[in-house]
């Protein structure tokens, strides 16, 4: 289900930066750096601003993806990998058994929402809560119910029917059956994501096992894939481009120099795909991509640092030597700021960060009584709270036990009737 109290919050969050107007040089020098997603593009890389790549991994090994989020109804398929899906006309969950394809062309495919990972292939049909596509959201027991069946194309090029029978809400744990289409090997699957730690993990209906695909999630900012995106004339295409973590923003600026510096221009992009894959164009004369040095990206990962992105060539594949080859400059241009939300002269900082046990946190600029400390996740769930003594201006750290906590990103704020102030904190193990 669409978590709109994530987006609530982060709306509420502003950056204080000492300049809108930022020299390049004046922060670090822009470095070249480049991917390889090999022939066929059949790699995904997961790409850190900070630390470049995380991880390469085949695309080509699941063909389902389920949200680890507990309030989240999203279901990815691999589109990128040939997967489509397509809804079931006939009736509902009570036709499994008698499921047949007659007039499978005429049915239209679904893929996902290439601007949002919330609207996943299985959401398309959504009408609003309660029904989320796939599902309706039972209000009693707060589970998702399938009342959808589906028949899906997998990797291989093969039919199967498949039915999310439903989300065990509060344990993250989906119970889903699939088979032949003729009903034969027939499989039924309870998995349970309450420990994960990565925002999607996939499932291969074509070897019946799990799939854990990507890193964990505050480990990459973006990823170079193969996926569908949607054409101006709303057909669906396959595209080579780039995504983003949910957590991360982006700005891009067209057409510009590549010495354009002001990242305060603007407003922050936090969707799927503020990047894409129209930084590239095919000619037809040559036939190559030519990579225009007029579009300039800034990046705002998870921790708060900004950092500009060009890119500044691109290979198909036609070259024996660079199959999937990638090249583009990176560079730091801002630090992190503190993030406050009533008073701008409040200064709120938590260490270590990341942390593993304990966060010890100073605030500066605020002599106030009744603070109350609470530690939130990126869906504004509430995992500690305390109210200590009195603090008075000046390095006063507190400190709050985080042994427990799973990895990933959180939020600390400290307030009182008269403030309010947010940091984001890192928890790794």
């Amino acid at each position: 289900m669409k978590n709109i109290s994530t987006f609530l919050f982060f709306s509420l969050l502003a950056v204080i930066f000492f300049s809108r107007q930022v020299t390049l040089n004046a922060q670090g020098t822009m470095k070249q750096d480049s991917i390889v997603m090999s022939a066929a593009y059949a790699n995904e890389v997961y790409y850190s601003m900070k630390n470049g790549i995380v991880m390469i991994g085949s695309r080509n090994t699941w063909d389902i993806a389920f949200r680890t989020m507990k309030r989240s109804s999203s279901i990815l398929t691999n589109d990128g990998a040939g997967v489509v899906l397509y809804t079931y006309p006939k009736s509902d969950t009570t036709g499994w058994n008698t499921m047949d394809t007659v007039g499978l062309s005429t049915w239209k495919p679904m893929y996902n929402d290439p601007n949002d990972w919330e609207n996943g292939a299985f959401s398309r049909n959504a009408r609003g809560h309660p029904d989320y596509g796939w599902c309706k959201y039972n209000d009693v027991t707060h589970n998702l119910v399938g009342d959808s069946l589906f028949v899906i194309k997998v990797r291989d090029g093969s039919f199967k029917k498949l039915w999310i029978v439903k989300k065990y809400s509060s344990a993250d744990i989906y119970l889903f059956r699939y088979a032949n289409l003729d009903g034969s090997s027939p499989n039924e699957v309870l998995l349970n994501l309450s420990t994960m730690n990565q925002d999607f993990f996939g499932y291969s209906i074509q070897t019946n096992e799990p799939i854990n695909f990507e890193p964990t999630k505050f480990l990459w900012d973006i990823v170079f894939t193969k996926y569908v995106s949607v054409q101006s004339d709303g057909s669906p295409y396959p595209v080579v481009g780039v995504l983003s973590n949910d957590s991360v923003k982006v700005k891009h600026f067209h057409p510009v120099s590549p010495t354009y510096s002001d990242f305060g221009a603007g407003t922050w992009d936090s969707t799927r795909s503020p990047i894409g894959w129209n930084w590239k164009k095919f000619d037809m004369g040559s036939y190559t991509y030519l990579v225009p040095d007029s579009n300039d990206y800034f990046v705002k990962p998870v921790q708060g640092d900004i950092y500009k992105l060009y890119f500044t060539a691109f290979n198909s594949g036609t070259a024996a030597n660079s199959p999937g080859l990638v090249k583009f400059s990176l560079g730091k241009v801002a630090g992190a700021g503190f993030t406050a939300l009533n008073n701008n002269d409040i200064q709120l900082s938590v260490f270590p960060n990341p942390a593993s046990n304990r966060i010890h946190i100073n605030m500066t600029g605020y002599t106030g009584e009744d603070l109350t400390f609470t530690l939130t996740d990126l869906s504004g769930r509430q995992l500690r709270a305390d109210r200590p003594r009195r603090m008075t201006d000046g390095f006063n750290a507190y400190s709050m036990d985080v042994a427990g906590v799973q990895p990933g990103i959180y939020f600390v704020t400290v307030s009182n009737a008269a403030m309010k102030t947010v940091a984001k904190v890192i928890i790794s193990r």
